[in-house]
């Protein structure tokens, strides 16, 4: 079911009238608080009153990173600085932060929509959660940590930093659900599994986000520390983790879509494209006063479901990330995402979910590495079956891609384990 600030169960059209209200309410509220788009509107011949509801939505432009990023630090906020109680930001790898601006009612909502995906996950107040994400700028721990509290769990606020405390409070303390990234959950059950703690654990449920992962890299986590790992969506731009959360079921993310509006555009003309069809993710935030965005445009590539979930649940769900627009690599006229080699590796025991793809440009032919990381127990020193290893890799590589790469193992512990965002790409293309 879908519940709204009031709690009370909703339909669709009941959904779709309050999406509506809210859009309408919205559109008004940045006309006359941000400059930018009331002359965003002003040039497409729009005024506040032109928007009826959802339907109208396609008549409104679109939002970028980029126009965050021109508009540093507080130039698309539409309430005045004494109004907002916190700021976050982006890393800001590809040029300025994105900076990002919550008013005392916008942080109420995110908790309260981080709590709904916690409760997605099993989590109650009887729990005890670890929370890994990082603090600080970065939404994800204080996201997470909101959200926890809103609930009433006990919050460990772990951050990130100290993987082998962690580890241990996760045992002395009794840890039931922890919060963070899927490939650091990863690392930590390596460190577990070689400290023999793995049967000491009380741990039941994962949140993870931050990062996409699949399917097969999830079963690896329930797998290895015989948990349930749930899949958690969001980004700083819109608010933060909370966005969306899949249920017990994992048939969807479901959308917290009484405060986000989703829509799903072909990635070509930013057309509508139908429901279960793959495109762009877009959202309009409908209820966020410091920082309201109208369309603004994830990268994120998915779908959308509006069918009623098994758990019983309303709500729109957007299926797992299939990649990013703009993290595509393009190898000699194929398309690449990470995710694909990801989804290819879990499938080959003799190796770990590790991996490093690098991508290089000699004689004017793109070249691809993947460099994978061989499991502890089938390691020696020796690595008797190195080549038939190589070769079993390369096809099941190919297989995935459409593409031939080079495959080079590595020696157990090799490749960088990240306590935030992994990164699995090195594009040397970009250097030249």
């Amino acid at each position: 079911m879908i519940w709204n600030e009031t709690k009370e169960c909703m339909s669709r059209d009941e959904m779709t009238a309050l999406q509506s209200a809210r859009l309408v309410k919205t559109v008004d509220y940045v006309y006359h608080n941000v400059e930018f788009y009331r002359k965003k509107m002003q040039q497409l011949g729009l005024l506040p009153g032109d928007i009826k509801g959802v339907e109208d939505i396609t008549k409104l432009p679109f939002t970028t990173k980029d126009d965050l990023r021109d508009n540093y630090p507080f130039g698309l906020f539409a309430t005045p600085k004494s109004q907002i109680v916190r700021i976050h930001a982006s890393s800001g790898t590809t040029g300025k932060a994105t900076v990002v601006g919550y008013t005392r009612r916008d942080l109420d909502i995110w908790s309260e929509c981080v709590a709904r995906c916690l409760t997605m996950a099993g989590v109650t107040k009887e729990d005890i959660i670890q929370v890994g994400y990082g603090y600080g700028l970065f939404t994800g721990g204080l996201g997470a940590h909101g959200g926890a509290e809103k609930i009433g769990a006990m919050v460990v606020p772990m951050s990130t930093g100290n993987s082998k405390k962690l580890t241990t409070m996760m045992v002395d303390f009794g840890v039931t659900a922890i919060a963070c990234t899927p490939s650091y959950l990863l690392h930590i059950s390596e460190l577990l599994e070689a400290e023999n703690l793995i049967k000491d654990l009380k741990l039941r449920a994962a949140i993870c986000g931050a990062e996409p992962w699949t399917d097969k890299m999830r079963s690896e986590i329930e797998g290895r520390l015989h948990i349930n790992a749930h899949d958690i969506y969001g980004l700083s731009e819109v608010m933060g983790p909370g966005v969306a959360c899949d249920c017990i079921y994992h048939k969807g993310l479901h959308v917290c879509e009484d405060h986000f509006y989703p829509e799903i555009l072909d990635t070509s003309t930013l057309k509508p494209v139908k429901a279960g069809e793959t495109g762009e993710l877009v959202f309009t935030t409908i209820t966020k006063e410091g920082l309201p965005l109208i369309r603004y445009r994830t990268k994120d590539l998915t779908s959308i479901n509006y069918d009623t979930c098994e758990c019983g649940r309303t709500s729109a769900r957007i299926s797992k990330f299939k990649g990013r627009v703009d993290d595509m690599l393009i190898i000699r006229g194929v398309n690449v995402f990470p995710s694909q080699v990801e989804a290819a590796l879990v499938d080959i025991k003799e190796v770990t979910p590790h991996y490093m793809i690098i991508v290089d440009r000699v004689n004017n032919l793109d070249t691809l590495e993947i460099q994978v990381e061989i499991d502890e127990k089938y390691f020696s020193d020796e690595i008797k079956g190195l080549e038939a290893l190589t070769q079993k890799i390369s096809h099941t590589i190919n297989q995935a891609l459409g593409l031939n790469a080079k495959i080079r193992i590595v020696e157990p512990q090799t490749l960088t384990r990240s306590e935030g965002k992994a990164v699995h790409v090195i594009d040397k293309r970009k250097l030249y």
